[in-house]
């Protein structure tokens, strides 16, 4: 039997006007992937540039004196590619966190000074992110470097949370260990800078 004309007819407007539509198909890559995650991240903790904001151990302070005294972190230097951030224990201005923004992810290193400015023995020790992660939540697993230099960290593993408008969380857990630290610091309540920190 033949088909009607007119059903014909239909048939071929509806298959031009199909195909001449623009259906919008989201293409998710990983340019994108590192947009939405590595890349906020980077601008929410660079939006916090010239701030500090107190802290507190959460875990890992149970009769541990090392982290004794006022904890401060500092936004204090925000540039292309690198974010400092001194982390003050009491008088202890020896810490800052490096975060560096790099092609194929980001790095977080430890640089440990005395108080005339010298670099300590071990410094420098940190990881590289090996996925985007998300917008509030960057994980740097150590690097090869630190476990040339430090054996005993090879299963170091460091995350920073970053919750705008609430908390930035700095953590380190040694797998296969009860070594477990994290300070959080309230982003609510902005503080005082403190001086600047040893070797700036």
């Amino acid at each position: 039997m033949k088909r009607p004309f007119f059903v014909v007819i239909v048939t071929v407007l509806l298959f031009i006007f199909a195909c001449n539509q623009s259906v919008k198909v989201e293409v998710v890559t990983e340019s994108s992937m590192r947009d939405s995650t590595q890349l906020v991240f980077w601008k929410n903790l660079g939006d916090l540039y010239g701030k500090a904001f107190r802290g507190t151990v959460v875990a890992g302070g149970d009769g541990d004196t090392t982290f004794a005294g006022e904890l401060v972190m500092h936004v204090r230097l925000v540039e292309e590619g690198v974010i400092k951030v001194p982390f003050i224990v009491g008088r202890d201005s020896s810490r800052t966190w490096i975060f560096t923004l790099e092609s194929d992810g980001l790095m977080l290193n430890h640089d440990h000074r005395h108080p005339d400015g010298t670099e300590s023995e071990s410094n420098m020790y940190g990881g590289k992110t090996t996925n985007f992660g998300t917008a509030e939540c960057q994980v740097f697993p150590v690097d090869q470097a630190t476990v040339n230099i430090l054996p005993t960290r090879t299963t170091n593993v460091w995350w920073v949370e970053l919750v705008p408008g609430s908390h930035f969380t700095y953590n380190l857990r040694r797998v296969n260990t009860d070594r477990f630290f994290s300070v959080r610091f309230d982003l609510t309540q902005e503080i005082e800078t403190p001086g600047a920190p040893w070797g700036w």
